[in-house]
């Protein structure tokens, strides 16, 4: 008698599916072992960049107290000036020049204002009105000239009027009846709220803000250029070359220093930072800080911290 065949087992249905959830807890641990990777590279490179942040605000307070040093030691204060060092495996650069070298929006009269406006191509008679316009905003009035001062302002759809203040800070001026971004944008680097002097320091100020001096000519400003760049600059021949001018010019250092600080990493990092301080006498500390920005990688400066205002 014939043995019967022996037919193959039937394989379970449920033998696939637990292949098919193997397969797919695989395929998840491999993608969560991927995002921790990224996680764990992006985690790095977060505490590298914060280490070199944090280093840089080391450097930057390095470098404002070597300026502050530099300042006090001196018999008197220099207009200007630069310097720099290595310190923490960066390269610092640092330049300092002194506050009165700006125009100041607290204390400068309209005429400079105006000036100034005028300087970047703006027609006189619309920088007049600008630089009146200033001066309103700062300026206390009578109740009868706030109303008519606000009501400008109302009439052209502001939901705010002139402050009747001091400034606390050059980005107010935003706010001013007939300033523009792109008027702010050019005007900003040559303004500041810390001089506290109506005078401009001829040693040090940029050829914009010389230009905005009353009765400054093209050939007067060259004049006043180049003697500066002796190596001695002859101060009574640059006053007399300011002519009419002379009343808004000193040839003196205010106390207040804008200090810009430059980092660069042996990594490539770079970071700078602008600190505005005052110098102060018999006190426990040689200086105050009136305004700190920082600027990394060539991104837009942001405040840090003001003690300064007003």
């Amino acid at each position: 008698m014939s043995k019967p065949l022996l037919m193959p087992a039937r394989r379970k249905s449920s033998d696939g599916f637990i292949i098919v959830a193997v397969l797919w807890i695989l395929g998840a641990l491999a993608t969560l072992a991927t995002i921790y990777s990224i996680y764990v590279i992006n985690t790095a490179t977060a505490l590298a960049i914060n280490d070199d942040r944090v280093k840089a605000q080391a450097l930057v307070s390095a470098g404002v107290e070597l300026t502050a040093y530099q300042l006090t030691a001196a018999p008197e204060l220099p207009p200007r000036g630069r310097f720099t060092f290595r310190l923490g495996e960066a390269n610092v650069g640092v330049e300092f020049s002194s506050e009165s070298a700006r125009i100041d929006l607290n204390t400068a009269p309209k005429e400079l204002l105006a000036g100034l406006f005028a300087s970047i191509g703006m027609r006189r008679d619309v920088a007049d009105g600008l630089g009146e316009r200033v001066v309103a905003w700062r300026t206390t009035p009578a109740a009868e000239i706030q109303d008519t001062e606000a009501s400008n302002y109302r009439t052209a759809g502001r939901k705010y009027v002139p402050r009747g203040g001091l400034f606390p800070h050059v980005d107010e001026l935003s706010l001013v009846l007939g300033m523009s971004p792109e008027l702010m944008e050019q005007v900003s680097p040559f303004l500041t709220v810390y001089s506290g002097q109506p005078a401009i320091n001829v040693i040090a100020a940029p050829s914009q803000v010389l230009a905005a001096l009353p009765g400054m000519t093209p050939d007067r400003l060259y004049a006043i250029l180049a003697q500066r760049q002796a190596p001695r600059p002859d101060l009574p021949a640059i006053t007399a070359l300011l002519g009419p001018a002379q009343s808004l010019a000193t040839t003196e250092s205010s106390k207040s220093i804008r200090v810009n600080v430059r980092i660069q990493f042996d990594n490539g990092t770079q970071m700078s930072s602008e600190v505005v301080i005052l110098l102060v006498d018999n006190d426990a500390e040689p200086y105050r800080t009136m305004s700190w920005r920082d600027d990394v990688d060539g991104t837009s400066p942001e405040p840090r911290r003001s003690a300064g205002d007003r």
